[in-house]
């Protein structure tokens, strides 16, 4: 099996001296030691399918990770998945569901369902698999311990629109069409049970970090509601109205003590409830504009930041739950303590004794590519700003994507009227710390679960990574166009999904030892 090798495009970190040249991803010329290559992984059955790594170079700072990149794997529907234990893999090629090994990508387990599948979802415990099919209102449960089991939930003519799990992997919520209800199916004692008048939004049913509570949104009568159940025997405990015009959302702080709950973009509202059903609180920036975009609870439950139209950022603090900072997007930077690394591209350069004719495959692919690399650029500097079209619906306006780092001391902003940037606020100082300036849209981002480390895709065939001490940039390697889409962590942070539209692979990350 061919290996190929690619090389991370490093930066060093801010105060040090910049040289030219650096960061540019050079193939098959490793920068800063040498690299180690993993050996081939197992064929799959049959021999259809093996994996393999490739591997990438590292930072003698230490500032980059040794990178290991496996082969391609089929995809269908950006559907793939780590367990929560992080020990399997599982993947989805049109009606069939593929799970393997997450250290070596050889199959465990090869399942084939009635159609083709829309949605997975793990169970908590890692020893099922939910495989939804929206079309047919069936969902289909397999088990990894006992792989001849399988379970089968027909909505019937109800209809299907989400399936997901209970937090203790034994019971799925199924939502019918029309959202007249939710249909609790229980996998140990088959027993059913529903919930009435479930309410059509972005995120209408939340659990506890716990996993002992649940909460749902509910429309009836006109008027918004919300109920809490004790998802041990789902038996409701609270059930209270809302001060809404047009429940958009919910969601639980992660210590489980807060729900909180926001308006239609319509209207800028965030209400704060205890457990209990108390109204704590209810936050309004403004009122006539378009509103709320996005929210996220810090980790610490301490924060809250709410994403807004107006191109802003508010965070609310846990004790009063008043406002303590406004965090803006401007189109220029102008703070000289705000680094902005800046991606550029630029063609190889190529020696003639290199040349040779006809050219070998590695010196025509070399050719034919462009580098990446970042620069540091000296402010003010200014960013792709885009203005929204005034007459169409859903306006690429505002603050659409927020994330807090797991230690609680970064956010990361998108702001959808600057889409190339990524901004990374240091929470500790509310200042904005970096911005990421990338040659494409940013797709999507995500914090590593154990570290302050950003991972960023654009849809190219590169994945970016930032920590505090500087930039990475990467590019897969391998024949083709591998267009990142989608990304998502291990849960031990030292290996990382990338996913595109009919591929996926996976990306191991080894630090180096510093001697």
């Amino acid at each position: 099996m061919r290996l190929a090798r690619a090389f991370p495009a490093r930066f060093p970190p801010p105060g040090a001296p910049c040289r030219a040249g650096a960061g540019t991803t050079t193939p098959g010329v490793p920068r800063g030691g040498p690299s180690r290559a993993a050996p081939p992984l197992p064929a799959g059955p049959g021999g259809a399918e093996r994996g393999g790594r490739s591997a990438a170079g590292s930072n003698p700072g230490g500032a980059a990770p040794a990178m290991n990149f496996s082969e391609l794997f089929k995809l269908s529907g950006l559907l793939g998945r780590f367990s929560p234990d992080g020990k399997c893999l599982a993947s989805c090629v049109q009606h069939r569901l593929v799970v393997r090994d997450a250290s070596t990508l050889q199959i465990l387990h090869l399942y084939t369902c009635t159609d083709q599948i829309q949605y997975i979802e793990w169970s908590s415990d890692s020893q099922f698999i939910l495989c939804a099919m929206y079309k047919r209102g069936l969902v289909q449960v397999w088990s990894l311990e006992q792989p001849d089991w399988h379970c089968r939930i027909d909505e019937g003519s109800a209809g299907l629109v989400a399936s997901c799990w209970s937090p203790d992997g034994r019971h799925i919520l199924n939502t019918t069409e029309f959202h007249l209800r939710i249909t609790v199916w229980s996998l140990c004692t088959k027993s059913v049970s529903y919930i009435k008048y479930p309410k059509a939004c972005q995120q209408g049913v939340a659990f506890t970090k716990d996993g002992r509570y649940m909460a749902v949104a509910e429309r009836r009568d006109c008027k918004d509601f919300i109920s809490i159940f004790v998802c041990r025997n789902w038996q409701l405990l609270r059930h209270f109205d809302t001060e809404t015009q047009d429940l958009f959302g919910i969601e639980w702080a992660p210590n489980g003590c807060v729900l909180a709950a926001w308006d239609t973009c319509l209207e800028y509202k965030v209400l704060l409830y205890s457990l209990d059903g108390r109204l704590l609180s209810s936050y309004r920036a403004y009122e006539w504009p378009l509103g709320i975009k996005s929210i996220a609870w810090s980790p610490s439950s301490q924060f809250l930041a709410i994403g807004s139209f107006d191109e802003k950022v508010r965070i609310l603090n846990h004790v009063t739950w008043k406002k303590i900072t406004e965090l803006e997007h401007p189109a220029v930077i102008t703070n000289k303590k705000t680094i902005v690394y800046k991606e550029v591209e630029k063609s190889p350069t190529l020696g003639t004794e290199r040349l040779s004719f006809p050219p070998t495959r590695a010196l025509a692919s070399s050719l034919f590519s462009t580098q990446s690399k970042y620069d540091i650029c000296q402010v003010p500097v200014s960013l792709n700003y885009i203005k929204p079209v005034a007459d169409k619906a859903n306006p690429k306006v505002g603050v659409g994507m927020l994330a807090f780092s797991a230690d609680n001391c970064f956010l990361a902003t998108k702001n959808d009227n600057i889409p190339n940037a990524v901004w990374i606020w240091d929470i500790r100082k509310l200042k904005l710390a970096v911005v990421l300036e990338q040659l494409y849209t940013i797709q999507c981002f995500q914090w590593d679960p154990c570290q302050p480390r950003l991972a960023v895709c654009t849809g190219s065939s590169r994945v970016y990574l930032w920590s505090p001490a500087g930039c990475v940039v990467v590019k897969v390697p391998g024949e083709g166009d591998f267009q990142i889409v989608s990304l998502s962590w291990h849960s031990s942070g030292d290996s990382m999904l990338l996913l595109s539209k009919d591929h996926f692979c996976v990306c191991y990350l080894e630090r180096e030892e510093v001697k």
